[in-house]
C-alpha cells in the first residue's frame, strides 16, 4: 500500500490523488475523523462531481486507506493506522523540504544487483531509489549526497530477497567535474521546469474568501508535495546557478501561511464548525 500511496501523492490531480492531499492537510490533524459528507463536499468544492467524490472514497476505503463507521444514517470516516503513519511521514518531509543544508562532501554509493528474471523487482527498486532521491550512473550504481538515508535504503532493499546490494561512503577524488557527475545522474532540467511551472501557477494567485483559500491551499500543497520525490535535494554547490528551489520554497511557505486560516475554517464548516471571521486569509 505504501507504493500506491506514494504514486498517488505525486500524481496529476485525479480524484484519489487530490483526496490524499485533503486527507493529509485537513483530516490528519483530526484523530476523530470527519463525516463522509464532509469529504464529498470538499471534493465537490475542488471541482469534482459527487459521483466522482463518492467513488474515490469507496475505492480508498476498499484499499484500506480509510475506515468507515456507521453512526445512525451517517458514516464517520477515519484514517487507517497505516495511512496516518505514511501521511505523518509525508508531512514531515513536505514541510521540511526546501531548506538549505550543509553538505560534508561525502557520497553514499549503492551497487544494486537484481537477477534478470526478476524484472518486476528491479523496476520496483529503481522506482524506490529514485523516490528516495538517488541518481543513477548506470550499471546498477546509484548515489546520493544524503548519507543519512542508508538505513532507509537498506530496509527497502532487504524487503526484496531477490535483490543484492553493497553500499559505500566516499568523497570525490580529483578526477572529474562534480557538476558533470550530477548532470549525468539526475535530470535537473526536468526538475527546474517543474519549479518554474509552480512559480508561474501560484505567484499571481490571490485568495481572500475562505472557499477560494481552501481551493488554492489544497492545490498548492498538492503541487508542492511532489518535489521531495522529484528533487534529489542536492547541496547548492552542486546545482546550476539561479536554481529555482529557494524561490519556490519561499513562495510555498508564504502562500501556505496566508491561506491556512481561511482554508481550515472552510473545511471545518462542512463539519458544522462555525468559521471565524478573524481566520480569513488575506
Amino acid at each position: 500500500m505504501d507504493e500506491q500511496l506514494r504514486r498517488r501523492s505525486v500524481g496529476a490531480p485525479a480524484a484519489r490523488s487530490l483526496l490524499l492531499t485533503v486527507l493529509g492537510e485537513y483530516v490528519l490533524p483530526r484523530p476523530d475523523g470527519v463525516w463522509q459528507e464532509t469529504l464529498v463536499a470538499a471534493m465537490v468544492s475542488l471541482g469534482y462531481t459527487q459521483q466522482a467524490a463518492r467513488q474515490a472514497l469507496a475505492r480508498s476505503t476498499r484499499d484500506g486507506w480509510l475506515s468507515s463507521e456507521r453512526r445512525g444514517r451517517r458514516a464517520r470516516v477515519t484514517l487507517s493506522s497505516r495511512t496516518a503513519e505514511l501521511l505523518h511521514s509525508g508531512a514531515q518531509r513536505i514541510y521540511s523540504f526546501g531548506q538549505p543544508w550543509q553538505w560534508d562532501g561525502r557520497w553514499l554509493l549503492v551497487v544494486l544487483r537484481v537477477p534478470e528474471e526478476s524484472r518486476a523487482v528491479r523496476h520496483q527498486l529503481r522506482t524506490r531509489l529514485a523516490w528516495t532521491g538517488l541518481g543513477s550512473l548506470g550499471g546498477g550504481l546509484w548515489l546520493t549526497p544524503h548519507v543519512e538515508r542508508e538505513d532507509e535504503l537498506a530496509q527497502a532493499i532487504a524487503d526484496e530477497p531477490a535483490a543484492e546490494a553493497r553500499s559505500f561512503v566516499a568523497e570525490s577524488g580529483r578526477m572529474g567535474d562534480p557538476r558533470r557527475l550530477v548532470a549525468d545522474a539526475w535530470d535537473l532540467e526536468a526538475v527546474s521546469s517543474q519549479y518554474t511551472a509552480f512559480l508561474e501557477d501560484f505567484s499571481a494567485v490571490r485568495a481572500v474568501a475562505p472557499e477560494t483559500c481552501f481551493r488554492q491551499q489544497t492545490l498548492l500543497v498538492h503541487a508542492w508535495r511532489k518535489f521531495p520525490f522529484l528533487d534529489p535535494d542536492l547541496p547548492l554547490e552542486l546545482l546550476p546557478a539561479d536554481w529555482p528551489r529557494e524561490r519556490a520554497h519561499a513562495l510555498f511557505r508564504a502562500r501556505h501561511e496566508r491561506w491556512r486560516g481561511g482554508a481550515t475554517a472552510y473545511f471545518g464548516a462542512f463539519e458544522g464548525e462555525t468559521p471565524l471571521a478573524s481566520e480569513k486569509a488575506a
